[in-house]
């Protein structure tokens, strides 16, 4: 799957192209996950994991990178991990979407997300869940574009650099797979 999404008007970017994840990928997908981790906000992971370890636990048809049309470099990823070996499951993914700092504002997440519900739904996913840090509001903000919705809070669910921290669940019940 290769989509181009176009840059925002009157800003100057090249359009962001959009394409499936691959091992030529992971210097930067691994640089911006740890960009991501550097912020507080992002996960509780402290380090990127190496490239075998991530590579296992993503399922390879529901993960991309956004590619700078100018320049090739990659700006940002999205990937889906199951949530459960059962097969009663087999339908439900939690996804994780990081963007480069530098590349904030282009449009990058919603063609990352955009791309991946695409995928999943193509593939009979009816849900997709996310995990979000409350202090993450354009990581909400996203999601909320994109469709998902607020089930919960779990309260104080996890130490996180020596405080306790919450996380928002977000979920995206698709409207086509039932």
């Amino acid at each position: 799957m290769t989509s181009t999404a176009p840059a925002p008007d009157g800003r100057g970017f090249a359009a962001v192209t959009i394409v499936p994840m691959r091992a030529e990928h992971a210097e930067s997908v691994l640089a911006i996950y740890q960009l991501g981790i550097d912020t507080g906000n992002a996960t509780f992971q402290e380090h990127a994991p190496d490239w075998a370890e991530f590579d296992e636990g993503k399922l390879p048809d529901h993960r991309f990178v956004a590619l700078d049309g100018a320049a090739g470099a990659v700006l940002g990823w999205v990937a889906a991990s199951a949530t459960s070996r059962r097969p009663v499951y087999h339908g439900v993914v939690e996804t994780s979407v990081y963007v480069h700092p530098d590349a904030a504002g282009r449009g990058v997440g919603r063609a990352l997300l955009g791309a991946q519900i695409a995928s999943t739904e193509a593939a009979g996913v009816w849900t997709i869940q996310a995990g979000v840090f409350p202090e993450n509001v354009g990581s909400l903000a996203l999601h909320a574009a994109l469709g998902f919705r607020t089930i919960g809070v779990r309260e104080r669910v996890g130490r996180h650099r020596d405080r306790w921290r919450d996380v928002t669940l977000l979920e995206r019940r698709s409207p086509t797979v039932i």
